[in-house]
């Protein structure tokens, strides 16, 4: 029950939204409607009460139409429905022409006053005269024909409300100078929000170029600092070895100088790919190369046998073929596990094992103590970070730590199906303590 009552609820919300949306975006137009037909009947009353009060100019032939003179025969049926059509021509028609100008008030809104400056002199009706001098300053900024307008208007109730001084000011106050500073103040109040809306938008764009640029420049920089770096030193790394390999006499050096070169030309290829990348600022997509899977896993393991690592590689489950996502993981976690255990347990034997589960993949990479002493090289210490969100990724959870006999072991586990991100398990990276029990190649540990 509570189920259906929120889906009714948002369905109403929803519905709600989308005509307000629909309201909101008419509003102008339906403003102009409003003021045609909400004017259009006190218009008809200030027409009859102008003609009948003697004010407009019309009133003295309305007057004379409408008495009859003396002695005349009573009126019959003919002359009534003369009476009837001559107020519909004189007050009928042009009030409604009057009011229907009012649908252009923001287009054009000269029809509107100079409709409503002929009410104002033949019938002393300031309604429309009032609408369009507030019309015109809410959205023309022109002060210069507003003046024109306004000096209009002021003759207009110079010929209509001129018995005394004071009755004049106050109609020029009340049907003219109000209108004109209400829409004055409206057409400032507009102009100021579609300036601070435009502002806003400038500097909206204006900050996404500097975000854009000082990206591209951090890129640009790190392209530049690896090239000068990196590729620099392994391309040194990579002529040395290939001298190496054409001096020397020994087999063993001879094969290894080559795996050195080999190694070092995929490393620059891969390298030069990186940097593309980087640099690569005109938008089009980058380019892209086949990432490794589980199929080049032996590979991998033969590059780490033929520099001299003692690796075995163990399977056990049900294998078969996995997503891919899933299997670049494995690689990339297998690649990792191999490069750490090369920098800090040199000549140690290491064991890869995967565990094919039914709902996920588990690999362990461990490796016992290292035989003699080790001097690593200089290490970054983001290797398990980039390595934790990669596997966070994927949806699965990596831990590392020691393992009893004073190796290392570093163990994933990754989810073979589709999980929703807030059920996404949260990579461990803590150390495990040392003296743990327990094989670590038993699955599910």
């Amino acid at each position: 029950m509570n189920e259906r009552l929120r889906e009714w609820n948002e369905n109403l919300g929803l519905l709600v939204r989308r005509h307000g949306m629909w309201w909101w975006r008419r509003r102008a137009r339906i403003a102009d409607w409003f003021y045609a037909l909400f004017t259009l009947p006190f218009s008809g009353l200030m027409m009859l009460a102008g003609t009948t009060s003697g004010i407009g100019l019309f009133s003295k032939p309305f007057a004379a139409l409408m008495v009859a003179p003396v002695g005349a025969p009573e009126p019959g049926p003919a002359a009534a429905w003369t009476a009837v059509a001559t107020l519909f021509v004189l007050f009928v028609i042009p009030g409604t022409l009057a009011s229907a100008t009012m649908l252009w008030r923001r287009s054009s809104p000269r029809w509107l006053l100079i409709a409503g400056a002929i009410l104002m002199i033949g019938y002393g009706d300031p309604i429309p005269l009032m609408v369009g001098l507030y019309s015109y300053p809410a959205f023309f900024s022109d002060r210069k024909v507003l003046t024109g307008w306004f000096a209009l208007g002021v003759l207009s109730t110079a010929l209509v409300y001129n018995a005394s001084v004071t009755g004049f000011v106050m109609a020029v106050i009340v049907f003219l100078l109000v209108p004109v500073f209400a829409g004055l103040w409206i057409g400032t109040r507009r102009e100021l929000i579609e300036r601070l809306e435009e502002r806003a938008e400038r500097l909206e764009r204006e900050q996404h170029m500097m975000a854009e640029q000082a990206i591209s420049s951090e890129r640009t920089r790190i392209a530049r600092e690896m090239h000068d770096v990196v590729a620099h030193r392994v391309s040194l790394m990579v002529l040395h070895a290939g001298g190496l390999e054409v001096s020397a006499t020994d087999d063993r050096t001879v094969e290894a100088a080559g795996l050195i070169r080999t190694t070092g030309r995929e490393a620059l290829a891969e390298l030069r790919g990186i940097l593309g990348v980087l640099r690569d600022e005109g938008g089009e997509t980058a380019p892209t190369a086949p990432q490794p899977v589980l199929d080049d896993l032996e590979r991998l393991l033969g590059e780490w046998r033929g520099a001299g690592m003692e690796v075995r590689r163990e399977e056990s489950g049900d294998p078969r073929p996995l997503p891919v996502q899933v299997q670049r993981t494995a690689y990339r976690v297998v690649q990792e596990a191999l490069t750490n255990a090369a920098k800090h347990a040199t000549g140690a034997v290491v064991d890869v094992h995967l565990y094919y589960a039914a709902d996920r993949l588990e690999l362990e990479v461990s490796n016992g103590p290292a035989p003699g002493v080790v001097n690593p090289p200089p290490r970054s210490g983001y290797g398990l970070t980039g390595l934790s969100e990669r596997v966070a990724l994927a949806g699965g959870e990596v831990s590392a730590g020691p393992c009893s006999d004073g190796g290392w072991r570093l163990r994933a586990i990754l989810p073979l199906g589709e999980t929703d991100e807030n059920d996404a398990p949260v990579p461990n990276t803590e150390v495990e303590e040392e003296g743990s029990e327990g094989d670590p190649h038993t699955p599910g540990r």
